[in-house]
């Protein structure tokens, strides 16, 4: 039997983990004949059909014809079919990154496909918490057409912070926040943009960069995130779950102070504010940036090339620790600080190899392909997880009473 009816007792509850079910098995293959859906779902084509029926009705699911896409596995030759699919503009999620020198939006559908995204320079440490997110809000509704406004089903706010389950930040030192209700916060700025209540969630930046990268590559194994800013933040997956540790903070691998450094941790050593510092004292420009920082490495500027070496160094350093402590399958490196890597990764394989005497197995180390919206991406992905959830009271209503429409 179908696990997923036998989690409730009552017909109400019953009906929640089917509906949730459907939508999940579609979402998973993209695209599915009626007789598949029933075959993993474990029911009658009768009971799946009346699913389909009720999703269908709803706008969240359509009908298309198999012709023109790629066929699954076991479709069997003969006419196209008529294939299920998710209604990618029935519902949008929002994800803000508030970041120390800058905030990125994503507008992803029910898909997950991103459908916007804006980014802008923003000082967060010299700003209220309020403005900073008002100017988040009002950066991607203004990217949004209204009917995505009106299809909106939850925001999600990332940032480099300490959070509770509650979405109460404890503490951002490097942004300067301290007992701050976040999600309170976020409430009242979407709901001044968006005509309706949705669903709020907040999570720390590298927690939210790691869940957007299993949403588009998947996490079997065990995955370490590194999303590289002005600090360093850290996220660990384990088939496909994210890793919170004991009080939230796992993964946070640039606090871990450095020996020999002065007391340094490892995201003043790799962190955006670092190579700035160093490249500008180096070329004497007060003005110079990350991105001709990175154009010198490219051309081997020496000077360029020199602050790199060291920083493929300390990378290295990181790494290996993160390794002996994790042993993990595959390392993901995203935010700005990232692209410096595919420029030295060859570097930083030579100090990972001197830095042991007993070789531990080397993980496969990837640059996100989204790596500046990577946590802004992550954060809506939260919102859209949630709604293909139990979690989602929108498919919890009375006994035979239709699927809310997406557009209602």
């Amino acid at each position: 039997m179908n696990d997923t009816v036998s989690i409730g007792s009552s017909p109400r509850r019953i009906r929640q983990n089917n509906i949730v079910a459907a939508l999940q098995t579609i979402y998973a293959h993209r695209s599915l004949s009626r007789a598949d859906l029933a075959r993993k779902l474990g029911m009658n084509r009768s009971s799946s059909g009346e699913i389909v029926a009720e999703l269908t009705e709803g706008g969240f699911v359509q009908e298309s014809d198999e012709s023109g896409k790629q066929r699954l596995e076991h479709s069997r030759a003969g006419r196209p079919g008529i294939m299920l699919e998710l209604v990618p503009d029935a519902a949008f999620f929002v994800g803000i990154e508030i970041g120390v020198e800058h905030i990125s939006a994503a507008v992803i559908d029910l898909s997950a496909e991103v459908r916007a995204c804006r980014k802008m320079a923003f000082d967060t440490p010299s700003s209220t918490v309020e403005a900073a997110v008002v100017q988040g809000v009002e950066l991607i509704v203004g990217a949004m057409e209204k009917s995505m406004i009106a299809s909106c089903k939850g925001l999600g706010i990332s940032t480099p912070a300490h959070i509770r389950p509650d979405g109460f930040v404890t503490l951002a030192p490097i942004i300067g926040w301290r007992d701050v209700p976040l999600k309170e916060i976020g409430r009242a700025a979407f709901l001044a943009a968006v005509p309706d209540t949705v669903p709020i969630a907040v999570e720390n930046d590298a927690n939210a960069f790691a869940i957007g990268d299993s949403y588009r590559h998947g996490a079997a194994g065990v995955t370490l995130f590194l999303l590289m800013e002005t600090g360093v933040g850290g996220g660990i997956m384990i088939d496909g779950k994210l890793f919170r540790g004991g009080h939230g903070l796992a993964g946070e691998i640039g606090h871990t102070l450095v020996p020999g450094s002065g007391g340094q941790k490892f995201e003043q050593l790799i962190g955006r504010e670092v190579l700035i510092r160093q490249y500008r004292e180096a070329v004497g420009r007060e003005e110079a940036d990350l991105q001709e920082f990175l154009g010198d490495v490219r051309d081997r500027v020496p000077a360029a090339v020199n602050i790199a070496e060291s920083w493929s160094r300390h990378l290295a350093y990181a790494l290996l620790q993160a390794c002996r402590l994790l042993d993990p399958d595959r390392i993901v490196l995203g935010g700005s600080v990232a692209s410096l890597y595919p420029m030295v990764a060859a570097r930083v394989a030579v100090h990972m190899s001197e830095g042991q005497n007993i070789p531990f197995p080397t993980p496969e180390i990837v640059v996100d392909g989204d790596a500046e919206f990577g946590s802004a991406f992550g954060a809506a992905c939260m919102l859209h997880q949630r709604f293909l959830s139990l979690e989602n009271e929108e498919f919890g209503s009375e006994d035979g009473a239709p699927v809310q429409s997406a557009t209602s």
